[in-house]
């Protein structure tokens, strides 16, 4: 029995989130045409039982050499060092690692002697838009754009977890840039109506903020705002920000 992640590998022994996203389909027939024209491999990085010989209360250092002993009947594995140094290019370049301690046990849905450890990046955008709250008069998010090489200016992801204040005066804020464009996305079975409304605001306003993982030009999770940027220009924000 093992715990470990289906992938599909990208550019630079990296994987491909986006191409892992797109092999989810309800009908059998694409399913098999994704599964040539995309394959993924499973990865594993745990052992939990061998047989009837159950491991859950054994160290990882055991559980892993009995893992590595599977390896040559065609397991994928994941990587592993054994000192932080060594597992510094992945956070200059990975999504981060998954610090495990040498001697704990393995504790189904419990993050038990782990730790992960993301690679958190910052950077300058552009806020285009935002979300209405759920409270009436407040703001949900803000939609967060960048510049790409053709001068054209491209939705790349969304900030949000103000805190209540923060909220409600962002309103009055924001309100002296709005264009007068409003609409909504389209319908999401993930999202409530209000989610999806859009306000347009001139793009004059930047923002910095930090986030853990981006990928096909855009970030995956909610950045973080950290200051606004009152010094930095809005065509100074570049897609090439995301590269880095």
């Amino acid at each position: 029995m093992l715990d470990g992640e289906i992938v599909i590998d990208g550019a630079g022994d990296l994987q491909d989130f986006d191409a892992l996203s797109q092999r989810i389909h309800p009908a059998a027939s694409r399913i098999e045409l994704l599964s040539r024209e995309t394959p993924a491999r499973f990865v594993a990085f745990d052992l939990l039982a061998d047989g009837d010989d159950l491991l859950l209360e054994r160290p990882f250092t055991e559980r892993r050499a009995a893992l590595e002993a599977l390896a040559p009947d065609g397991a994928d594995l994941t990587p592993i060092v054994y000192a932080a140094a060594e597992a510094e290019g992945w956070l200059r370049s990975a999504e981060g690692v998954i610090a495990k301690q040498l001697d704990a046990p393995y504790r189904p849905g419990e993050r038990t002697g782990m730790v992960k450890v993301k690679r958190v990046r910052t950077i300058d955008v552009v806020v285009v838009g935002w979300r209405p709250g759920r409270e009436e008069g407040t703001v949900g998010s803000l939609i967060l754009g960048l510049y790409d090489g053709d001068g054209t200016l491209r939705v790349v992801g969304h900030t949000s977890g103000f805190r209540a204040a923060e909220r409600r005066a962002l309103v009055a804020r924001l309100a002296p840039y709005e264009t007068g464009e409003r609409g909504s996305a389209d319908p999401s079975r993930w999202r409530s109506d209000k989610e999806l409304e859009w306000v347009a605001v001139r793009p004059e306003l930047v923002l910095e903020v930090s986030f853990d993982q981006a990928s096909d030009h855009r970030i995956r999770h909610g950045a973080k705002v950290q200051r606004w940027r009152d010094d930095k220009a809005p065509a100074d924000c570049r897609i090439e920000q995301l590269a880095d």
